[in-house]
This record gives C-alpha cells, structure tokens and sequence, in this order.
C-alpha cells in the first residue's frame, strides 16, 4: 500500500474513533441529565411532601389547641358550678335547720294575712279606677259651671269699668260746669268737687277689690297644692270595719290605727304658712266663700278618693249663699251658740233649724261643725283674728279632726258624713252633695251639705275643683299599694314554700352540688388530656418544619450540582465536535492535531504525577488525549501490520 492511501486509511480511521469518543460523551451526558432530573424529582417530592407534613403538623397543632381552650373553658364552667351549687346546698341547708313546724305556722298565717292586704289593696285599685271615670264627668260639670261663674266675673268687671267710664264722665262734666260757673257759683264748684272725690274713691275701690279677689284666689291655690291629707291603709279598713259594725272592738281598732289629738297635731305643723295669707278679710264676703268650699271640697274629695269612693262633692256659689242665709238665720238672729264659751255649755247642732231650712230648700240638708276661729285659753273661748290665713287653717284643722279624733260620743259621725255615699248618717236623698262653708258670729265653722237638684239650683254657679287630679293622684297611689303587697305577699309565699319543701330542696341542692364536683373532675381530667395531645402536636409540628427545612437544603444542593453538571458536558461536546470537523476537512491539520495529542500525551505521561485530576480544563485535556491516544495506536497498528508485510 502506497504512503498516500495509508494517509487516508489513517484520517478515516481517526474520524470513526472521534465519533464514537463523541457518542461516549453523548450518552455520559444523557445519564447524567437523567440521574440530575431523577434527582431534582425526588428532592421537590420530598420538598412537597414535608411540607404537607408541616401543613397536617399545624392543623394537628391548631385542633390540639382548641380542644386544650374548650377544655379550659369547661373546667372554668364546671368551677363556677361547683361555686353556684355550694352556694346553693348552703341556703338549703340553713333552710332546713329553719324549717320547724312553729316558723312553718308563723310564714303560713304571714302569707294569709298579707293575701288579706294584697285582696284590699286590690279592691282599693278597682274602686280607684272607677273614680278616675267617675271624677271626668263630674270635671266636666263642674268645668261648665266655673265658665258660667267666669262670665258672671267678666260681667261684674264690665260693670266696674261701666262705673269707672261714668266717673270719668262724671268728673269730665262737674269740671267743665264748675268752670264754667265758677265766678257765679262757688258754692257750686265746692260741691261739684266733693263729687268727683268720692267718685274717684269709688273706682279705686272698685279696682282694689277687684285686686284684692284675685289675691286671695291665687294664695289659696297656692296653698291648696301643698295641703294634703293622706289616711293609711289600715286606718281605712279599720274606719270601714267600724262603720259595717260599730262593735267596741271595732271602735277601739278604729282609735288605735287613727292616732287621735296626736296625728291631728303633726297635720297641723304641716299646713303651710305664707305671707300672702296674713290678711284681714270677710268671712262672708263672696270670694272669701269661694276660697274657702273649694279649698275644703278639694280635701274632701281628695280623702273620698283615697277611700275608694267614685262620687265626689261639688262647691257652687248657690251653695255658699245657702250656707250663710241658714247660720245667720238659724244661729247668729237666735243667738245659738253651738260649743259656748267654756265647751260644756255649748247649745250642739239646731236641728231644729236644720228641719225647717231643708223643708224651705225642699232638699236634705247634714252639717258638720268645728271649732273654726275660736281658740281655747284657760278654759275659754277666745276668736282669733279674722285672716285669710286663719280661715283656711281653720278648715284644715276641723277636717283633720273630723278624720282622726271623732270617737267617743261622736261615734266617728263627722267622719261617716265625709265618706257616705249616697246616704248622710242614714238619711236618704244624698246622691249630688254640694258643700258650703260659714263662720257664725261666735267663729265657729259650719260646714252644710246639700243634696243639690234641679229644682233647687244648689249646685249651680258651680266653681273649679281638682277633682281629677286628685280621681288620678288617688288611683296611683292605690296601685303602687297593691303592687308592694303583692310582692310582699310573694316573698312570704316563697318563705313557706321553702321551709315546707326543705327537706326536698336539700336532696336536691345536695345533689347538684355533687354533680357539679363530678362535672369539674372530668372536665380538669380532660384538660390535662388535651394538654397531652397539644404537647405531642407540638413536638410533631416542630419535627415537621425541621424536615421541610432539610428538604429545602437537599434540594438546593441538587440545583447547585445539576448547574454545575450542565456546564461541563456541553464543553465535551463541543471540543469533540470540533475535532471530528477538523479530521473531515484537512488532512493536514488531521496530522498536526493527531502530532499535537501525541506531543500531549507524551508530557501526560511525563508530567502525570503534577497535573490536577478535577476541574472544566483538565476534563478537556483529558478528552483530548484520549482522542489522541486513540488514533496513535490505530496508526502503531497499522505500521506495524506494514512490516509485517514487508518482512514476508
């Protein structure tokens, strides 16, 4: 074989083992990118499947702990049971050391006679109710009456300024005669003024009475606000009780619930005293009389109210007239003097004069008396000064006793004739009472009650009362009654139901106390359970997230390897690429590379012990010797198998 075909034996050659150095790389960097994606597979699983862990770590952690708070909270409910139950099982017990037959009698007969009071006080609300629908009519009658009385007064002012005009023109007229005539008739001008003075003196009369009644009005109403009677509740039954059933025994029950001189007194330091009342007046003079029926209707119908009556007095001018026509008439003309001057020779009712004035008045007439303005000094009767003052006191004073002090030989009469309901002391025809007030000439009061009817016209000129502010006051105060008896009545009804039932409510008590003991070892039993679990959670969560954390780390590492990996395979490709082009193309640099890795493996195996065995450089050296190492011995081969020929 000539030397130009064994070039080119030699340069095929040297390109089949290029080619087969590159499928050798090919198939180390197949593997390898294989192991490297098995690698980072199994490393993100791994990282995947820790953090599930975590995630199944917490929940775990999380229910552990709410089991643990849920158990808290019903060892704390179970402690505040235990507290409630003691509680509870102490009561029951000191109830049942009070539970004896004698304290079981005595709550008994409690709860009975409180049912009596709850059952009065409830009538008392039924009767006050009735009242209140009772005083809206009467209100409206009497409203009626007083815008009558109210026009009378416009008309009686129209007539003062009617006289005050006609003094005036009056005056205008003797002026202008008196001069006119003044030079001729002095005589005449001095008479003429003597007119105008005392017309002059009329009109401030007029106008000072007219100021006068309004004063008095607003005083009394001022006072009437404050002055208030109010009866207790067993006064009231014990007054009831007697008037069914005038018994001693009922009369001395009646003197002992009313008090007496003693109550009457405290009334009596409770009336109020106002400047505007120190003034002297008239007691029979008409606005006086106004002042003082209504001022007395009014604590009257107060007290009927309280009673539990649904009629009320009436005040009316008629009324008043006819009270002071039958005292002067029947008293003052015949000098009758009802209590005297020392008490005991006082001449009593004129019952005879009570006859005659009902048959002229064709009505029924009762009267109530008191001692008025008459004061006792040493034994004797003495008239306190006629004002306004001592008027109203007076009224409030003989009411009061009326009410408080009325027992013995009176038999509580005066206080029966306040709370009749149509009747007064047994005598029929009361069913329309209108009260008037007069003073006889000794300062005694009488206080005449009519039964008011169409025929004698007693009620009308009718004035304004308070009634229903006073069917209401009434009403609620009987309610607020009823209510504190029937709570009352509860609580000793609840008394008796303990002791009767102690016995009953101490097993009970016991045994609620018992399970709540029970209920607050299982609950503090299943704390410490849930603790347990909590504590084991915990330890696995935490177990958990150092995995996760390991994961994380491998996985890392794996990315960093499977880098650097990449890098250095495609370095071999390309360097086998690059000399199997060159072994294709040119012969010539064929030969000088096939020299230069000759060269190369030569200084290898001269210099082996110092060349670095790691690294991108030293793994390209070292793929080039092998390519090298391989076409030098196919080329020693083939020389070889030359002289072999040669030598034959």
């Amino acid at each position: 074989m000539n030397k130009k075909k064994m070039i080119r034996l030699t340069a095929l050659v040297g390109v089949a083992t290029a080619t087969g150095v590159v499928a050798e790389a090919n198939q180390a960097h197949a593997a390898t990118t294989t192991i490297t994606e098995t690698t980072n597979q199994t490393t993100n699983a791994s990282v995947e499947s820790t953090q599930a862990a975590v995630d199944a770590a917490q929940s775990a952690f999380d229910t552990a702990q709410t089991s643990v708070d849920n158990a808290q909270a019903n060892v704390t409910s179970a402690s505040n049971n235990v507290t409630s139950a003691s509680a509870t099982l102490s009561s029951a017990i000191a109830n049942k050391e009070a539970a004896t037959s004698e304290n079981i009698a005595s709550a008994t007969s409690a709860v009975s006679s409180q049912a009596v009071v709850v059952a009065s006080a409830s009538q008392a609300v039924s009767e006050q109710a009735g009242v209140v629908s009772a005083a809206a009519s009467v209100q409206a009658s009497a409203q009626a009456e007083a815008t009558s009385a109210s026009a009378s007064l416009s008309s009686s002012s129209a007539n003062v300024a009617s006289a005050l005009s006609a003094a005036e023109a009056a005056l205008t007229s003797d002026q202008s005669t008196a001069a006119n005539n003044l030079s001729a008739a002095e005589s005449a001008a001095s008479s003429a003024s003597a007119a105008v003075s005392s017309d002059q003196a009329a009109v401030d009369n007029a106008q000072a009475a007219v100021a006068s009644a309004q004063a008095i009005v607003d005083a009394v109403a001022e006072v009437q606000s404050s002055d208030v009677i109010n009866m207790s509740v067993a006064y009231i039954t014990a007054l009831k009780n007697y008037l069914a059933n005038p018994s001693s025994a009922n009369a001395a029950a009646l003197q002992e619930v009313a008090k007496g001189a003693d109550y009457v007194k405290e009334l009596q330091q409770k009336f109020k005293s106002d400047a505007s009342l120190d003034v002297v007046v008239d007691p029979s003079d008409p606005t006086v009389q106004e002042a003082l029926s209504v001022y007395a209707v009014n604590l009257i119908n107060h007290l009927r109210n309280q009673y539990g009556l649904t009629t009320a007095f009436g005040a009316s001018a008629n009324a008043n007239v006819a009270a002071i026509d039958f005292v002067k008439k029947y008293y003052d003309d015949e000098d009758w003097n009802i209590f005297g001057t020392t008490g005991s020779d006082g001449q009593g009712h004129n019952k005879n004069g009570l006859d005659a004035y009902a048959d002229q008045l064709n009505t029924s007439i009762a009267e109530d008396a008191g001692s008025g303005l008459t004061t006792w000094v040493n034994g004797k009767a003495t008239m306190a000064t006629t004002t306004l003052h001592n008027l109203l006191y007076a009224v409030y004073s003989d009411i009061a006793t009326m009410l408080f002090d009325d027992g013995g030989t009176n038999n509580w009469s005066h206080a029966q004739s306040i709370f009749e309901d149509g009747t007064i002391l047994g005598t029929g025809g009361f069913n329309n009472v209108y009260l008037g007030v007069a003073f006889d000439k000794y300062g005694y009061a009488h206080y005449e009650l009519y039964n008011a009817t169409e025929g004698n016209q007693l009620g009308n000129n009718a004035y304004s009362l308070d009634v229903q502010t006073a069917a209401q006051a009434s009403l609620e105060a009987a309610q607020a009654t009823l209510a504190t008896a029937k709570a009352k009545l509860a609580e000793l009804e609840e008394t008796v139901a303990n002791l009767t039932n102690a016995d009953q409510l101490l097993a009970a008590a016991q045994a609620a106390y018992e399970q709540a003991v029970a209920n607050l070892t299982t609950a503090t039993g299943n704390l410490g359970a849930a603790q347990v679990d909590l504590a084991k959670a915990e330890s696995q969560l935490a177990l958990a997230e150092d995995t996760a954390e390991q994961a994380k780390v491998r996985a890392a590492i794996a990315a960093q390897v499977d880098q650097q990996l990449n890098g250095s395979t495609a370095n071999d490709r390309q360097s086998a690429g690059q000399d199997a082009t060159s072994l294709k193309t040119n012969g010539r640099a064929l030969t000088a590379t096939v020299a230069t890795a000759s060269t190369a493996k030569q200084k290898q195996g001269a210099n082996q012990g110092c060349l670095p065995q790691t690294g991108n450089d030293d793994q390209e050296a070292s793929t080039m010797a092998l390519v090298g190492l391989g076409m030098l011995g196919m080329a020693t081969g083939l020389y070889g198998y030359k002289k072999k020929k040669l030598t034959k």
